[in-house]
């Protein structure tokens, strides 16, 4: 039995992004204890807002074979891609 502590994923949003980006990996005990540790080992410089963890063991990845048939079907729908739509200048960045 493995008594290593579980893996976790860490996501931090900078201070001048919109979203956030993954920035490494860490063991900790609990999520608690892994957005601490993320806190002192990725935003010394305070260059986060916010941290997000993901324990590694949750997370589900599409298979890389499957591309074809997962991502084939958003070619038939042109509606979705931004350039049918004209955003007004008031709206700002999104």
């Amino acid at each position: 039995m493995s008594k290593e502590w579980p893996l976790w994923e860490i996501f931090i949003r900078g201070q001048h992004g919109m979203a956030h980006r993954h920035v490494g990996s860490l063991h900790a005990p609990d999520a608690e204890m892994a957005i601490k540790n993320a806190r002192d080992v990725y935003t010394r410089r305070k260059e986060g807002l916010s941290i997000w963890v993901v324990e590694s063991a949750k997370i589900t990845a599409a298979d890389p074979s499957d591309k074809e048939s997962l991502y084939e079907p958003s070619e038939s729908k042109v509606y979705r891609h931004p350039t049918f739509f004209d955003i007004p200048e008031e709206v700002g960045k999104m």
